[in-house]
């Protein structure tokens, strides 16, 4: 769907550079979603790996986020290996709900109500990313956070259009329970792709 050098801007990698690598497709269907001109993936042109990893690599950031849509509805093997040959550390957004394919350096699973992850991604997850749209959101986020590996960040993510509301409630839950951390959409805040 697109391509761009920029900053992330969530999770435990946030603030860092990165070449974001959003593939269209989605069938996951988020109501608060804030690309569902993604979803459709015909609607978007086929790109060659090789070329979008020579382009990512004329930037000094040597982080690739593969994001959506839902970028695990597609093959990312030969991507991933592209991205490799070129330096890069390979990331992902994901919710969880389809097979991971590629060697990914980075799994950020940010499981959604409306369709389950799969297993395998509650142990890979790096970083398990909870956005928050509703109060019974937490009680959801702690389902997955009981089940994740040890070492896998634990991050609730006010969602943007209730961000006035949810946020000072994610404060004072996560003051409570600090095993969490709050992630916000930093680029939002500072306007930046």
């Amino acid at each position: 769907m697109e391509h761009f050098y920029t900053l992330q801007g969530e999770g435990f990698h946030t603030g860092k550079a990165a070449y974001f690598i959003r593939l269209g497709g989605c069938d996951v269907g988020c109501v608060w979603c804030d690309v569902k001109d993604s979803w459709d993936a015909a609607a978007h042109p086929l790109m060659e790996v090789g070329k979008i990893a020579a382009i990512a690599a004329e930037h000094e950031g040597r982080i690739a986020v593969i994001t959506g849509g839902e970028p695990a509805m597609h093959d990312l093997t030969a991507l991933c290996n592209e991205l490799h040959k070129a330096g890069f550390q390979a990331h992902i957004e994901t919710s969880g709900a389809h097979p991971l394919t590629g060697d990914l350096d980075w799994v950020t699973l940010s499981p959604k109500k409306f369709k389950a992850p799969l297993e395998e991604y509650i142990q890979m997850a790096n970083e398990l990313k909870i956005v928050v749209f509703h109060k019974s959101d937490i009680a959801w986020a702690e389902h997955y956070a009981a089940q994740v590996n040890p070492d896998c960040k634990l991050y609730l993510q006010p969602e943007w259009s209730k961000r006035d509301s949810i946020t000072p409630m994610l404060i004072e839950y996560i003051k409570q329970h600090p095993k969490w951390q709050l992630s916000l959409q930093a680029h939002k805040y500072i306007n930046i792709p």
